[in-house]
Formats: structure tokens, sequence, C-alpha cells
């Protein structure tokens, strides 16, 4: 396990790769200062090589830099960025009905329908976020609709824009109870607690007793509405990013909660599905995996992609926080030095996105359509947090010889 130096420096790592390279590289690159909003297709220098606006990657950018607001400093600054972004999504970002659109051209014009919920629980979580920050009763009452709206919808989310033939292979998707899982805490300050305490039940129910099989120490993107595994590509799909960060979620919720035996098996299958995950020949986690070793569908399967692991440290560093556990310690070292050396760029600031299996990058940008600004700063926020808490317990412990509870 580390010493405190080892915690102190990882600490300090952290933190400066957010406040000094990771967030001035958006805050100086991104912001649409004529049409409103943010420009999230940046090439590696940060030029602009699309203006498309995904509302998803839109309304995270406003969570990001309301939650440091919030979390971390209230900077006037970054709450006057998060405005930026919600004054242009409350303005475009939804249909007649509500519903959040997936793309809008640089003005604001709709270019994609609101065929995707996640852009509705990112818009919740956005101005949830903001709301906080600003006390701006419209974005509190967008946030509580968007929520509510999600609740209704859950069930069959992509509603008239799904493009399967209902009946032949029903299935559930993993993605959205998992996702409901951190919504749900993201939205308390706004909700009642008695549903607060509902919505975060059924979403780890789903997750740790629907999606996730122990006995084979896997988390699956789908499953038939019975639970069962079709024998199909859909049946067998295992994505390890998604289950890890989801395992990071459970073991938060379980933290709330003091409930040692819910950590415990998050643990588990955390370090079950890195095992299963990991490239054991070139290092990484793959992309995309077949639960039986057959081939996958999806041609980026071998990919090696930023998210996947700094998510996989954020959990690592909540998993030796809340167990102790050696393993976890060892994994977030072999973790930890696969992503730095690979995905930050020292040249030019910020991390890259893409690299193929033997860790060369496949694209040098910064910023696309699936990529900005969420899953790094968010990271490195919470392992700097995770980092700083171990430190103050190691330090607490070698001056007085116990554990300050």
């Amino acid at each position: 396990m580390p010493d405190i130096e080892t915690l102190k420096a990882l600490e300090a790592q952290y933190a400066n790769a957010l406040l000094d390279d990771v967030i001035p590289f958006w805050i100086n690159h991104s912001i649409d200062r004529e049409k409103g909003g943010y420009l999230s297709c940046l090439t590696r220098r940060g030029d602009v090589f699309d203006t498309d606006k995904f509302v998803w990657l839109q309304a995270r950018q406003v969570w990001t830099f309301a939650m440091l607001y919030n979390r971390l400093e209230p900077r006037e600054e970054w709450l006057e960025i998060a405005w930026h972004g919600a004054t242009f999504l409350q303005r475009h970002g939804t249909d007649p009905q509500g519903q959040w659109y997936f793309a809008l051209d640089r003005q604001g014009r709709p270019l994609v329908q609101p065929h995707s919920i996640f852009s509705d629980c990112f818009a919740a979580m956005a101005f949830s976020q903001y709301g906080l920050a600003s006390g701006d009763e419209t974005a509190k009452n967008l946030a509580l609709a968007t929520y509510q709206s999600i609740l209704r919808r859950k069930d069959d989310p992509k509603g008239k824009y799904s493009k399967a033939v209902p009946g032949t292979r029903p299935m559930k998707a993993f993605s959205l109870p998992m996702i409901l899982s951190n919504l749900a805490l993201e939205m308390e300050w706004l909700l009642d607690p008695d549903d607060v305490e509902r919505d975060v039940s059924a979403c780890v129910d789903e997750v740790m007793n629907v999606f996730v099989d122990d006995q084979r120490g896997l988390v699956f993107e789908h499953v038939a509405t019975d639970g069962s595994h079709p024998d199909c590509f859909d049946g067998r799909l295992i994505n390890p990013g998604h289950g890890i960060e989801a395992m990071w979620f459970i073991m938060d919720i379980a933290r709330r909660r003091g409930d040692q035996e819910l950590i415990t098996r998050a643990t588990d299958m955390l370090l079950r599905l890195l095992d299963f995950g990991w490239d054991k020949e070139f290092g990484g986690i793959f992309y995309f995996m077949d639960a039986d070793g057959k081939p996958p569908q999806q041609l980026e399967w071998d990919q090696k992609l930023w998210w996947v692991h700094v998510e996989s440290l954020v959990a690592l560093l909540m998993g030796v926080a809340l167990t102790a556990r050696p393993e976890c310690w060892t994994w977030f070292e072999k973790v930890h030095d696969y992503t730095w050396s690979h995905f930050p760029d020292p040249e030019f600031g910020e991390w890259f996105g893409y690299l193929d299996r033997r860790g060369d990058r496949l694209l040098d940008l910064k910023g696309g359509k699936w990529k900005g600004c969420f899953h790094v700063p968010r990271a490195l926020y919470l392992c700097w947090l995770e980092l700083r808490k171990m430190a103050q317990v190691t330090q607490f412990t070698n001056d007085f010889g116990h554990l300050p509870f």
C-alpha cells in the first residue's frame, strides 16, 4: 500500500493536471463567444475543425464548470462559463415536447432528432448543478422537468426513434440504469429524500441483480427481459469501461449508505472486469469484448479509449479507500502507468482519446462528437479527492498511531 510521500505526489499530479492543463485548454479553445455554447471538435492544438454542437457534450461541459464552482472553488470565471452553455441550451436544446435534441448546428438550429435519452440525462445533470451554483429557478425547474421526463420514458427510452422490431428479441440495455444510479444522486438536492431513495434503490437493484453476472464476473450490456443472455452479438456484449464506471457509481452509493457488503461486491466485480478486459499482450483495457470470446461486431473493439482508463482510475482509488485491498492498489498503479504514459499531451495540453491496440494514437483530436470536457476533468478531480483523503488518513495514522475514527 502507498506511503504518504507517494500519495502526496500523486495528489499533486492529478490536481495540477486538472487546474493547470485540462481546464485551461477548454477555457482557451472551446467557448463560442459569437454564437453561444461550446465548440467541442478541437484539433490537437485546440483549433476548431467542425462547428456542430452535440447536446450531451454541451451539457457535460456546463456540468463540469458548475461542479468545479460548487465543489472545488467558487471562481466567477467557472460560473460564467457554465452560464454560457446553459443559456445556449435553454434557447435551443429541446423540441416542442421538451425532449433534448442530439445535435445542433453552430447557431443552435436542430440537426438530429432527440433519439437519445442520454442527451436528457446529461441536461438534467447540467441544469441541476448549474441551478445549485447560480440559484437560477428556471435552471432548477428545467432539471426537475427533464428528470421526470426521463423516469417516464425509461422503459421505452427511444420511443418512436427505435429501429428494433417490437417483440422478436426484446432486450434491456445496461446504460440507462447505470447512468440513472449517478443521476439520482446528482439531483438529490432538488428531490424529496424518499424519491431519491426509491430511485437509487431501483437502479442499484437493476444494475447489480439484472446486468451483473457474479458467477461469470461480468457486467453485460444487454439482457433479455427475463434476465437471460441471448446467444447473439448484443446478448454477449461486454463493455469493460461501462461496467467499471458503474462499479464506482455503486461504491459511491454504498459508501453513503455504509453498506460494506455492497462495497465488497462492487469491488470484486471491478477487479474481475479489469482482469477480463486487460490486454495482456499490449496493455490497456479493451473497448468491447464478447463474453464467450467470439468475434465482436464492433470493428473498434480493440481500441484503447481515454474514458475507459480514467474511469478505471476513479473506481480503483475508491476501492483502495473503501476496502484497503492491496490488489486495488496494484491495479491502480498498473492502469495509472498505462494511462499517464499514453493519453496526456505534454506539448499542447489536454489528453488524446483514441489509441489502437498497440497504444499508438489513432487520432490527434482533443474533442469531437464523443469526446468533450467531461471524463478527464471529472476523473482528475475525483482521483485528486480520493488521494487527498487517503493522504490525510495516512498522515494522521503516522502521527498518532491509529485511524482518525
